[in-house]
């Protein structure tokens, strides 16, 4: 219970209040040897987030399928339109003027999960701009894909 209490007060405090959705047992933590700090969680057997050495979380497509029960959560999210949907699944930027919707969590440099219209994850990225921004600016970068969320059908 004390390595679910760790997991939820960090994912509480960076993506709100959603440790109510979180797995209660069957975390694994790897520690690095050098410095002592949590680098990656897993949760049975399946990577669940990374620890960056700035203490922030890296979410994965795991973590991600189970965070987005929870409405909290998608204060994290950005919805793009059908059209820009395509080209992220591909790897590619989100721009500013394909945001159809975003959360208002979202800060710059906040991680960050794209949304196709439907509310399906295609992606995850770093925020570029806060939530308030991508729906004034038409042009320029919103979100800076990290990592792509496969169909699992």
């Amino acid at each position: 219970m004390v390595r679910f209490r760790k997991v939820a007060i960090l994912f509480d405090y960076f993506f709100g209040n959603v440790s109510s959705v979180l797995p209660k047992k069957g975390y694994k933590f790897v520690i690095s040897p050098k410095s002592g700090r949590v680098k990656q969680i897993y949760h049975r057997n399946n990577l669940f987030a990374t620890v960056r050495p700035d203490g922030s979380i890296a979410l994965t497509g795991y973590s991600v399928s189970i965070l987005l029960r929870s409405k909290n959560f998608l204060e994290n999210c950005i919805y793009v339109s059908k059209e820009a949907a395509e080209f992220v699944k591909k790897g590619r930027s989100v721009f500013n003027k394909f945001v159809v919707k975003a959360g208002k969590n979202i800060r710059p440099g906040s991680e960050v999960v794209v949304l196709d219209e439907s509310g399906k994850p295609i992606a995850i990225g770093t925020s570029v701009l806060s939530w308030k921004h991508m729906g004034e600016f038409k042009r320029g970068i919103a979100v800076k894909v990290r990592k792509c969320i496969e169909d699992e059908n």
